[in-house]
């Protein structure tokens, strides 16, 4: 650190009660033994039937009407960072806000944030920097569970609130044992730039519990993009959770669960860094299946999320005065989130089906800051914001006849939000009555309606075709109402001003299937009235308003077996969307961009290629974005090849090696932060992509 002395002492002081993150030698010689040992006994439990997975994921496809499914255990390229959102990039329609390194910021058909909510275990894990810094997706280790599933558009109502880009679900699977069976599953990569990852799963139990322990490590140094200049995006992370289950028969799940996690990332495009993502988690879960005839399930859970994050100016990079950080400067803010959940679904006909719930969800926030003389941990934290919410919902599904399905649903919520300023402020120079502060500083929409109806048509030879109409009406979030620069407690200010935002949009899609070929599309048409744009004044000082948009897009794929040992696939995904209120196009939005992909299977060996290809982005909206970025100006298209090879040494364990971005282009996204002066990388331009990469990877599961 470049820092005096004296800052250097208060520095240590502010840290002592952080958790030291694991020793990057400790953990990989850990990893080395685990995977051996591993291997022994997996190679003396012959009878065991989990088989591994056999290639590397490069495309994913859609698997039913408006449903993406995938299994996240499974190894991609290119090689994902440690976050949730660099992992869904995979997913057609999915870019994410790149800062540098780890902790992205998912974006799917151009819509970021509130608008695509995130959810582990049926849970909301909200972020507690003001400009995202730690995004949601940031506590999330994809590897550490079994599914993810996207349901795309405004087509569900059944999980929360304000679902109008889609909803991400990244579940953990109910187990089915035997008696005294244990299942666990590991791997270890490695790879440029001192990347080293370790994951495992374990599982024991039988038909009446179990235990399930998950856990996670991962780490890399700054990389280098394709000229080979550093890029600071340094990350060291880890993650565990344990559960707890009890089954006393086929049809009933109680599980009781806990977790934590910690790590700090150094952001090149960003003035502070994170030294504090520390994560705590807990809920209990009950599942009642096969009731009576009426009632087929029930289901109810409660949970307990927080986070608490630390960003500094002088922990990860050497300090240097800037305009409004003059000397070295933390804060320390925490966001806790509780909920939960309850869902009943009823069989009224054999072809009918009813799915009734309601949610609830309250999340305060609090904050503390400090500087080289006075610590954060020597403050009390201050409370700036509260979110509630409370919803009910009702979800149908109809067998019209043996090819045609109607599904609908219907959401009503209640959204509320609190401000609370500091007790010395004042509006405008003067003091504000206490009942009149009171009223400015509280927001309550007490009848948001959300649905949709779609029908879909089987279709001769596994086809599918579908229609859908869905309106969400979405209560502003806290990045949106408290956040921005504007949003200080002065009369017309966006928290008192900013209404919420309705969209309305048409999905349509198809689907084919053959033995050799499979092909899908969807395509949405959608008008938002009172879309929140964030309007940037110099710097990353903001302003909100409501503007009115229009977005159309589409997704297409499909593969198809050139030979029985090789598979050629390719998906290509396109959004667009216009500010009508401007007449100007809508910022932040992704570029054209295409994957075409060459699988090989054949006995132990595998091996593919994959060529990504973006067009340049000339539709943007210079000096508008949303809390975390905003447009700088056209991007530039560029093309990348990676390729992959592996081998199953083991029916157990499989051995995989990749090499990302072949040629080392040197390139950045069109969503992406500009680079920081506090690491000399030059302002307006955005932020460079790593180079050529190699890495390796085991698999082992039991």
């Amino acid at each position: 650190m470049n820092i005096s002395k004296n800052a250097k002492g208060h520095a240590m002081a502010s840290e002592k009660t952080r958790p030291s993150l694991p020793s990057s030698r400790s953990a990989i010689a850990l990893a080395i033994l685990g995977l051996s040992g591993l291997q022994t006994v997996a190679q003396a439990q012959e009878a065991a039937e989990s088989a591994m997975p056999e290639l590397v994921v490069t495309a994913v496809h859609d698997h039913s009407p408006l449903h993406v499914v995938a299994d996240p255990k499974q190894p991609r390229q290119p090689v994902p960072a440690s976050d949730a959102a660099d992992y869904l990039k995979s997913i057609p329609g999915f870019a994410a806000i790149r800062s540098g390194g780890s902790n992205s910021d998912p974006v799917f058909r151009g819509q970021f944030g509130s608008r695509l909510p995130i959810l582990t275990n049926g849970t909301t894990m909200l972020g507690a920097c003001p400009g995202r810094m730690d995004s949601p997706s940031s506590y999330i280790s994809p590897e550490t569970y079994d599914l993810l599933t996207v349901v795309k558009g405004p087509q569900t109502v059944a999980w929360g609130p304000g679902v109008s880009a889609g909803v991400v679900r990244f579940d953990r699977e109910k187990p089915q044992l035997k008696d005294g069976e244990i299942r666990f599953s590991a791997s270890a990569l490695a790879g440029t730039a001192a990347r080293i990852d370790q994951n495992l799963d374990f599982l024991a139990g039988n038909e009446s519990y179990y235990l399930r322990l998950t856990a996670n490590h991962s780490q890399s140094k700054d990389y280098k993009d394709g000229r080979g200049r550093i890029v600071p995006s340094h990350w060291d992370k880890w993650n565990t959770d344990v559960a707890l289950g009890f089954t006393p028969d086929a049809q009933t799940l109680i599980e009781l669960s806990a977790g934590t996690g910690d790590g700090e990332a150094r952001y090149g495009g960003r003035g502070m860094d994170g030294t504090r993502f520390r994560r705590e988690s807990a809920g209990l879960r009950f599942e009642k299946s096969a009731i009576s005839p009426l009632l087929s399930k029930l289901e109810a859970q409660l949970y307990y999320n927080q986070a608490d994050h630390v960003m500094d100016n002088f922990s990860l990079r050497p300090f240097k005065p800037s305009g409004h950080m003059s000397m070295p400067m933390a804060s320390n803010v925490r966001r806790t989130t509780t909920g939960l959940r309850a869902a009943a679904t009823w069989e009224l006909t054999p072809a009918t089906s009813l799915q009734t719930g309601m949610d609830a969800m309250n999340s305060p926030h609090d904050k503390r800051s400090g500087s080289a003389m006075q610590p954060y941990g020597s403050k009390p934290w201050m409370r700036d914001a509260r979110f509630s919410n409370l919803g009910l919902f009702a979800e149908l599904n109809r067998q019209l006849d043996l090819e045609n399905k109607l599904v609908a649903g219907l959401r009503l919520d209640r959204a509320q939000a609190w401000r609370y300023p500091d007790a010395s402020s004042s509006m405008g120079g003067m003091s504000m009555a206490a009942g009149n502060a009171a009223a400015s500083n509280h927001r309550e929409s007490s009848a948001l309606p959300s649905g949709f109806v779609r029908w879909e048509r089987k279709l001769a030879a596994g086809s599918t075709v579908y229609a859908g109409l869905g309106h969400v009406q979405r209560f502003p979030d806290y990045w949106e109402l408290i956040s921005p620069g504007n949003s200080s407690a002065v009369s017309g200010n966006a928290f008192a001003s900013l209404k919420p935002e309705k969209t309305t949009q048409i999905d349509v899609g198809a689907s084919w299937k053959a033995q050799d070929w499979q092909a899908w599309t969807s395509a949405y048409l959608g008008y938002v009235q009172d879309h929140m744009l964030f309007d940037y004044r110099g710097g990353m000082s903001s302003q909100v308003r409501n503007v009115n948009a229009r977005t159309a897009g589409v997704e297409l794929g499909g593969s198809y077996r050139l030979t029985p040992a090789l598979t050629a696939q390719a998906t290509l995904a396109y959004s667009w969307a216009q500010n009508a209120t401007d007449q100007r196009p809508l910022p932040q939005t992704p570029p054209l961009e295409a994957k075409l992909g060459l699988d090989y299977r054949q006995g132990a060996w595998s091996a593919g290629a994959l060529w990504r290809v973006v067009a340049a982005q000339h539709r943007y909206a210079a000096g508008q974005g949303n809390v975390v970025g905003k447009d700088f100006g056209p991007s530039a298209g560029f093309g990348l090849l990676s390729v992959n090879a592996g081998y199953s040494v083991h029916r157990r364990l499989k051995l995989t090696a990749g090499m990302d971005n072949l040629f080392n282009k040197n390139y950045a996204e069109h969503l992406n932060l500009a680079g920081n002066a506090g690491f000399g990388l030059p302002g307006g331009q955005r932020i460079n992509e790593p180079g050529r990469t190699l890495w390796v990877r085991a698999d082992l599961k039991y």
